[in-house]
């Protein structure tokens, strides 16, 4: 069997958090699981200020994506230019994944299906049939789903389909 090759890989950088974030994300999605654990030595403890023996990276698999953790200390933080998507096929997988991913996380970074969890990460938890309900051929409902959806924290397209419809 052939082993799957992923080009791109997320690499997420963390103050020291790493491996907590990684284990906390998988716990959330299927098929995820933690992997490989690069520790710091002497060497490129030195050069980080992270102390030996302290996870450096941290491999794990999200919902299938590879992906790595890394402990590289303070100097950067997460910001919204680049987050994470979460597509829904239905509106219980958005309330499962909305509920874990803001748990802890910043209530007034939330608006119109994005997040900022508990590590500063953003995410967006989207349900696939928002795409449809803004995009409709007839602009006036596609403008009453935009306009119901800009006024949401977390996506309800049950909610946009009724205001399309009002």
């Amino acid at each position: 069997m052939t082993q799957r090759f992923q080009r791109i890989t997320p690499f997420l950088w963390f103050a020291s958090q790493a491996e907590e974030a990684a284990r906390y994300y998988a716990s959330i999605f299927p098929d995820s699981s933690v992997g490989k654990i690069l520790r710091y030595d002497e060497a490129s403890s030195q050069g980080s200020g992270q102390p030996v023996g302290s996870v450096l990276t941290m491999d794990f698999k999200l919902d299938g994506c590879d992906m790595v953790a890394l402990n590289g200390g303070p100097h950067f933080k997460f910001n919204e230019a680049v987050s994470l998507v979460v597509n829904c096929k239905s509106q219980d997988e958005v309330e499962h994944f909305w509920k874990h991913l803001t748990e802890g996380g910043d209530p007034a970074a939330q608006q119109c299906g994005w997040l900022k969890d508990k590590y500063g990460v953003s995410w967006q938890v989207v349900p696939v049939e928002m795409l449809d309900l803004i995009a409709d051929p007839d602009p006036v409902r596609a403008g009453k789903a935009m306009k119901a959806m800009m006024q949401m924290k977390k996506l309800d397209v049950n909610s946009m389909r009724k205001a399309m419809d009002a």
